[in-house]
């Protein structure tokens, strides 16, 4: 695979575990963290990295991704530092629990905002220049919870379901430009997310484990190494639905 700029976003301590793996699958690719809370922690972490491999090269962008003004100025830091973005990850997320009875406006209004509106809002500013090079890679991270249940609410579920339409949107829309979009969709992965739950909900998984980060993160070198493969879902749960 040639040369790639990868521009990881958003701001999740648990994608920075994901995408330190799919960028060392790749060697001779830059990446841009972006990560609203962690930017220290994500620099230290990636100038390690590129430590022991001098043709792996990164930096981390502070920027709030459900503002379409930090994400533009965001971007264009990016390009000017690493130059072009040639594949997008959107992967922030928040997941806080609510109850039909309790969920206000602002709880609907926030998740959707962080969860949906963000990628959106990422896809907007890079795709034009991918569509100028005839090449692009987005990859959204979805949820199991787009098409089931879920643990957290209706709040969470709306985010995660409108993050595939917008998966199948862009794909139908871009593939002509050399542009392929698609969703991975983590279920039960063993992050700060469910700690809590931890040995509880991975007793009731066919494995009898949570998932790792590294392995929704090999999905995602998939996903992007795949020119055939657009407008797609795809599911890590560890056999615990089938689709």
């Amino acid at each position: 695979m040639a040369q790639r700029n990868a521009w990881l976003s958003p701001d999740s301590i648990v994608f920075r575990q994901k995408s330190e793996c799919v960028l060392t699958t790749n060697r001779g690719s830059t990446a841009a963290i972006n990560d609203r809370r962690f930017v220290e922690l994500a620099t230290s972490r990636y100038a390690s990295r590129a430590r022991e491999n001098v043709t792996f090269g990164s930096s981390s962008f502070a920027a709030d991704v459900s503002d379409a003004r930090d994400v533009a100025a965001m971007v264009s830091s990016v390009e000017k530092e690493l130059g072009p973005i040639d594949i997008l990850v959107n992967n922030a997320g928040i997941a806080v629990l609510h109850s039909l009875e309790d969920i206000t406006e602002t709880d609907f209004d926030h998740t959707i905002a962080v969860n949906l509106k963000s990628a959106f809002l990422c896809t907007q500013a890079v795709w034009p220049g991918m569509r100028a090079r005839r090449w692009g890679r987005i990859v959204n991270i979805s949820s199991g919870a787009a098409r089931g249940a879920g643990g957290f609410g209706v709040h969470y579920n709306a985010s995660k379901a409108g993050m595939e339409g917008l998966t199948r949107g862009y794909a139908a829309r871009l593939l002509s430009h050399g542009i392929t979009v698609n969703a991975v969709a983590p279920s039960l992965i063993d992050t700060e997310m469910i700690a809590s739950q931890r040995e509880t909900i991975a007793a009731t998984l066919p494995l009898k484990r949570l998932g790792t980060s590294e392995e929704v993160a090999a999905v995602v070198v998939m996903v992007v190494t795949n020119a055939y493969m657009t407008g797609q879902t795809v599911h890590v749960n560890g056999g615990r639905q089938f689709n």
